[in-house]
């Protein structure tokens, strides 16, 4: 992320926050793997695969130095939601809006400080999961444009706030909500409100009930009439003002959602390499990872996954070197690696029929999940709308060598 050019002065940290244990990523994806069965069947939210990755000190590991934390930048963030990815995927993308959050306040910082040392230290003795929470049911994604229907109400020296907010990933478990809503003012300001969880007026409506990711809890959450203090807002601006659209930012999102995807279809892989090795059918007298015909499609999955991790590994680490170039190219890195992804896992199950899509096996849950990664904003259209329009730009040397032949 690009660093502010005022640089605020730090946040006490009020406790100590548990350091990130890299070492534990192999041990924290297995536990994620054994229970995500579970709660992918019953749609449950995996409050014992948050509190293990809180307690690896994954959750809070983008805190900045300044606060007290490890200050984990993006390559490193990226090697989190791989392997979270891995194993469970809900937990990854909740961890993820958490991760993203930290490490805003630690390079463009919205939050009042107050808020924010509540913010760290809540994160000390248990997980505590934030979510901007921006989708509304007739707006969509905000990405497209358009002013949120929820409202803020000045009163006295409380807003009161209104609307409900869809799509709403992490909600039985999250303590904050940083709601995006406009003000009731003339012209109106948009901005995040924070809201404590159990604030009064604010409930969840269970309406998740999806094809993937079905664990994340991204249900609906209802604000009727919350008060929330006048100075718990980050980011309240002329609705051109969004942050979110500084490339360094996006590309946290591009590219840390990206590798969370990839992880998915890493263990789709690895649970393919392992079946081929185990089944051996009576008339060959041999594994079928044997035949030449298995190595190769599994070696076309191994070259699209592997291109596109070193893709998204080399522009987070230029990102977090400062390069704009980079920040700026992470939708292209989106677009290729979310098809990789989409693509080996969907190669592996043509490959072996119908055990893919048996729910013994994970690889069904798998395919399901990583196909959630298609509608992560920017999604697609918007992407190759973006890349070919500013390559139809671009001045060529020659404009006579396009003209067509007479």
């Amino acid at each position: 992320m690009t660093t502010t050019t005022t640089d605020p002065a730090p946040i006490p940290p009020a406790v100590e926050l548990i350091p990130p244990a890299f070492d534990q990523l192999p041990e924290v994806t297995a536990f994620l793997a054994a229970h995500a069965e579970e709660h992918d069947r019953q749609a449950s939210f995996p409050f014992d695969g948050v509190e293990r990755v809180h307690r690896a000190g994954l959750l809070t590991a983008t805190v900045g130095e300044r606060h007290g934390g490890a200050g984990v930048r993006l390559a490193g963030t990226v090697r989190i939601l791989r392997a979270l990815g891995a194993g469970d995927p809900s937990v990854a993308l909740v961890s993820a809006m958490t991760l993203f959050t930290h490490a805003l306040q630690d390079s463009n910082p919205t939050w009042p400080q107050e808020y924010y040392r509540r913010l760290l230290a809540e994160s000390s003795g248990a997980p505590a999961l934030v979510n901007a929470l921006r989708v509304e049911p007739d707006l969509g994604t905000p990405a497209r444009g358009g002013l949120p229907a929820t409202t803020a109400r000045a009163d006295g020296g409380d807003w009161v706030l209104t609307g409900r907010k869809i799509f709403s990933t992490g909600a039985p478990g999250l303590r904050w909500l940083a709601v995006w809503a406009r003000t009731d003012e003339e012209p109106p300001r948009v901005g995040s409100f924070l809201v404590p969880a159990d604030t009064a007026g604010l409930s969840v409506e269970p309406t998740w009930d999806h094809l993937g990711l079905r664990a994340s809890g991204s249900h609906d959450v209802i604000l009727d009439r919350v008060r929330i203090p006048r100075e718990a807002t980050a980011g309240l601006a002329d609705p051109v003002a969004d942050p979110r659209r500084d490339p360094a930012l996006i590309a946290w999102n591009n590219l840390g959602l990206t590798a969370l995807y990839l992880g998915v279809a890493e263990a789709a892989r690895d649970w393919l390499i392992g079946f081929l090795h185990e089944r051996t059918p009576s008339a060959l007298g041999r594994p079928l990872a044997t035949l030449p015909r298995f190595q190769a499609e599994v070696g076309e999955i191994e070259a699209a996954l592997a291109g596109a991790l070193t893709l998204v590994e080399a522009l987070a680490e230029r990102v977090d070197a400062g390069d704009r170039r980079a920040a700026e190219t992470s939708g292209a890195a989106k677009l290729i690696g979310t098809r990789a992804a989409i693509g080996a896992v969907e190669r592996a199950v043509a490959l072996i029929g119908n055990n893919a899509l048996t729910r013994r096996n994970p690889l069904e849950r798998h395919l399901r999940d990583v196909l959630c990664s298609r509608v992560h904003t920017p999604q697609d259209d918007t992407i190759t709308a973006s890349l070919g329009a500013a390559a139809l730009a671009r001045p060529t040397d020659d404009p006579a060598k396009n003209r067509p032949a007479e």
